[in-house]
C-alpha cells in the first residue's frame, strides 16, 4: 500500500539557466509520477510536491545533486495522493511574487541582507530575553491576510494584504514606521516569503529584523500547540488547513453566523470567486453558502 506524503522546500541560490532546470524538474517529476507546483527563477527554487514517499525520496535525492539545491531544508506532511490536480513547473521573475525582482540579492549562501534566522527554540529565547529587558517582540505576519483568520502567532501584526504584491505598498505606506526601532520577527508558512520580506524591511530601515527559520511549519513541528502559535495553518492544497495537534484551538469564525470554523469554502454563486470561512451548518446549503453582504467581483 502506497504511503503518500507532501514535501515543501525552497532554496535561494543563483540559477544560471532556469529553463534548463525547469525541463529537468518536469522530466524528473513525470518519471516518478509526482504532482504539485514548482517555481524557478534566476534566484532559486520554490516547490510543493506530493506522491508516494519512495518516489519523493528519490526526487529529493536527485534534486539535491544540483549544487545550489544541496542543502535545501525539507518539510514533510501527510498527503492523500490526490492533493494536487496536476504538475506545474514554471519559470518566473521571482519565486515569491513580491513585485521587486531587482531588489532581492542572492548569492550561494542565500538571500543577502535579510533578517536573522531563528530556530523555534531561539525564538522563545529571544522573546524571554527581550521581555526581561522590558522590550516586546513584534510578530509580523508575512502571509496574505485571509490566512491569519484561522491561525497566527499571539498578538501578531497582520498587514492588510490580499496578495504578496501588496506588501511593498504596505511597507512604503508608513503604517509600520513605529516598528522600525523594535525587534520584529517575520513569519510565514514555510519560511520562503520571510526570506524576501525581511530583506525588504531591512532595506526600508527596520533595524532589528528576524525571521522564523522553517516558518510556521517548523515551529508547529517543534512546539505543537504548546507555544506561541494559535489555531490552524492554511495550506495550499486540497486539505486547505492543517493542525499541529489535537489541542489546536479554532480561532476562525463563520462569516454568516460567527460560529467557530477553520474551513474555507467558495461562495455557492458560480460567478463569485470569494473564499470565506463557513461553519458546517452554513456550508451545507447553497442558500447560506453565500456572501452575507452580497457578492463582489
Amino acid at each position: 500500500m502506497a504511503l503518500n506524503k507532501i514535501v515543501l522546500f525552497y532554496g535561494f541560490t543563483p540559477v544560471l539557466d532556469p529553463d534548463a532546470v525547469r525541463l529537468w524538474q518536469r522530466a524528473l517529476c513525470e518519471k516518478l509520477n509526482l504532482r504539485g507546483r514548482i517555481l524557478l527563477s534566476k534566484d532559486g527554487i520554490n516547490a510543493t510536491v506530493g506522491g508516494d514517499i519512495k518516489d519523493l525520496k528519490q526526487y529529493l535525492k536527485t534534486t539535491r545533486e544540483y549544487a545550489g539545491f544541496k542543502n535545501i531544508d525539507i518539510k514533510w506532511s501527510d498527503g492523500t495522493g490526490e492533493d494536487f490536480p496536476r504538475l506545474s513547473v514554471k519559470v518566473r521573475d521571482e519565486i515569491v511574487s513580491f513585485g521587486a525582482p531587482g531588489e532581492l540579492k542572492v548569492d550561494e549562501n542565500g538571500v543577502v541582507g535579510g533578517g536573522t534566522h531563528l530556530k523555534p527554540e531561539e525564538l522563545h529565547e529571544l522573546v524571554a530575553n527581550k521581555k526581561s529587558a522590558g522590550e516586546e517582540v513584534v510578530f509580523f505576519d508575512g502571509r496574505n491576510a485571509f490566512e491569519a483568520q484561522i491561525g497566527k502567532f499571539k498578538n501578531a501584526v497582520v498587514p492588510d494584504v490580499a496578495t504578496t504584491h501588496d506588501f511593498i505598498k504596505e511597507l512604503d505606506s508608513g503604517k509600520y514606521d513605529d516598528l522600525k526601532d523594535k525587534p520584529v520577527v517575520t513569519y510565514c508558512t514555510g519560511g520562503i516569503r520571510c526570506e524576501v520580506l525581511s530583506s525588504l524591511m531591512v532595506n526600508r530601515g527596520f533595524k532589528e529584523v528576524y525571521q522564523m527559520d522553517g516558518g510556521i511549519v517548523r515551529y508547529g513541528e517543534t512546539f505543537k500547540d504548546k507555544g506561541l502559535w494559535e489555531g490552524s495553518l492554511y495550506v495550499f492544497d486540497k486539505r486547505m488547513h492543517m493542525e499541529f495537534s489535537e489541542d489546536a484551538t479554532t480561532v476562525g469564525r463563520c462569516i454568516r453566523c460567527n460560529n467557530p470554523s477553520n474551513k474555507f469554502e467558495n461562495c455557492s454563486n458560480p460567478s463569485c470567486r470569494n473564499l470565506n470561512l463557513y461553519c458546517t451548518e452554513c456550508s451545507a446549503h447553497p442558500s447560506t453558502l453565500q456572501c452575507p453582504q452580497g457578492c463582489t467581483d
